[in-house]
């Protein structure tokens, strides 16, 4: 499981986004808009993960 700070995520679209980028590389994405956090199942490489979403405009941050 990887834990990311996503702090630039504010609304449905910005979550659909994420996941849509992050689906191809895990089993299950969960999004939460209030904590600005995401939580990866099933990738164990935190940097494809971080490239994937610098590449959709969300810069984040490795947390857990």
């Amino acid at each position: 499981m990887i834990v990311l700070s996503v702090p630039d995520m504010t609304c449905g679209h910005c979550k659909a986004s994420v996941e849509a980028a992050l689906a191809p590389l895990a089993t299950q994405v969960v999004v939460d808009l209030a904590k600005g956090q995401v939580t990866v199942e099933g990738s164990d490489d935190p940097a494809r993960v971080l490239y994937a979403l610098e590449g959709v405009g969300f810069p984040a941050r490795v947390i857990g």
